[in-house]
């Protein structure tokens, strides 16, 4: 019996592969045919260690402004799954991931494809369906084995190349660019916003003929007090606001979404109003993202040492207080749960670490032990679930402390969700 609700039909694709992740394109390239998905419109695919989720948000966003019909697919979700699969800048509904299950479902026969491969190839239907104008693919893990990969991306983009998922992608900047650059495609534009790109990244990019684009090299920024400039193969911008998504490294982010919009202009034109429109719209919530408040929260679900140390940087550039900063984490077994710490530890003077619920999750004193490795001097508090953890931090901070939220998307999410809580229950009295 077919599942009737989208709830069923996520309980099932959790159950239908043995693995979480199984990489490799044959099978989920198989229930493609039989579906008989190719897209009919210009596809960008991004991947990326860090900054591919910042990437699809600024293109998206200045698409939208230019008045293209953007279909979003990223990963993983916050709080609804809905939020994987966007169509003119919103979620779909449920209806619409449901047809698309059940279309999948039908065709896949005796392969058995996982919760990615499912919700991939469900979010093309539902884009074909929708009749977009452009496609925006973020991949979920590496790129070349990755099930977004089985569609030839019209440009491809690399945010960045670090340590991630070592046990997948290998556990050399040198393994882990190979596996990003799998994404590229020859004579198509091949952009790369990592400063320090991986010799396989390059090589990989000459291999298959693809018209490398390189930061600092063929595109690139320059950073003034209220705006920034954007220079490129092709054109330069002037005067353009800085992104609202905040931090400094945004602006290499954003200057690849130029370099690639560039690429595709001909068949995706758009203005500087466009650009700019775009560029002050654009959101991403849990990336470095500040609440409005006191006291001050800053939301962020840096999970790999690269990240963490990016979000140091950005709190380090924060107006200088002289309250506490509380950190609020929980992180799964398979990250480098000690480079994460050891990269915020001089920035928090108090921390509150709690398990992290599922198979893949850390328990609270793996990270006091991790802490305590790296020469944390500052307090630690554990505790049970992040909830709880999150409620302490609350109960102890004053007007002028910050409570920093990080480690992984569960962490940041349970987070969101007690805030929604505390709103309804707002509302209600």
């Amino acid at each position: 019996m077919s599942p009737a609700s989208l709830a069923q039909w996520l309980t099932h694709l959790e159950q239908l592969h043995p693995q979480a992740i199984a990489l490799g394109l044959d099978r989920v390239e198989r229930v493609r045919r039989e579906l008989g998905i190719k897209p009919a419109c210009p596809v960008i695919t991004v991947g990326g260690t860090n900054g591919k989720g910042s990437c699809c948000a600024m293109l998206e966003a200045i698409l939208l402004h230019a008045g293209y019909r953007v279909g979003c697919y990223t990963s993983p979700h916050l709080i609804r799954y809905n939020e994987r699969v966007r169509v003119g800048g919103r979620a779909v509904d449920d209806d619409a991931l449901c047809r698309a299950f059940a279309r999948i479902e039908r065709a896949r026969g005796d392969v058995t494809l996982t919760y990615f491969e499912f919700g991939t190839l469900a979010a093309m239907l539902v884009f074909a369906e929708a009749g977009i104008d452009v496609a925006v693919l973020e991949v979920g893990l590496g790129g070349r084995l990755d099930a977004v990969n089985i569609f030839d991306a019209d440009c491809a983009l690399v945010s960045s190349v670090d340590l991630d998922h070592q046990n997948f992608l290998g556990d050399t900047r040198e393994a882990i660019g190979f596996e990003k650059a799998g994404i590229y495609r020859g004579d198509r534009p091949a952009i790369c916003a990592d400063a320090d790109p991986p010799e396989s990244l390059l090589a990989h990019a000459r291999a298959v003929g693809a018209e490398l684009l390189l930061i600092d090299r063929d595109f690139g920024y320059v950073a003034e007090p209220q705006q920034w400039r954007y220079w490129g193969p092709r054109v330069k911008r002037n005067g353009l606001p800085w992104p609202a998504l905040r931090g400094r490294r945004q602006l290499a982010n954003a200057a690849a979404c130029m370099t690639a919009l560039d690429a595709l202009r001909e068949r995706l034109p758009l203005t500087a109003a466009d650009v700019r429109a775009g560029l002050l719209a654009v959101e991403l919530p849990g990336r470095f993202q500040v609440l409005p408040g006191r006291p001050l929260v800053v939301l962020d679900v840096a999970h790999n040492p690269q990240a963490a140390r990016v979000l140091a940087a950005n709190l380090a550039e924060m107006p200088a207080a002289n309250g506490e900063t509380m950190a609020v984490c929980g992180m799964l077994h398979d990250k480098d749960i000690a480079g994460v710490l050891a990269a915020l530890t001089p920035a928090v003077t108090q921390w509150h670490v709690a398990d992290t619920p599922g198979a893949r999750g850390a328990r609270a004193d793996e990270l006091a032990a991790a802490l305590s490795q790296a020469g944390n001097s500052a307090p630690v508090a554990a505790y049970s679930n992040v909830a709880a953890a999150w409620r302490e931090a609350c109960k102890k901070a004053r007007d002028n402390d910050k409570i920093i939220v990080f480690g992984s998307f569960l962490t940041v999410s349970a987070v969101m969700l007690e805030i929604e809580r505390d709103k309804q229950a707002n509302r209600a009295g």
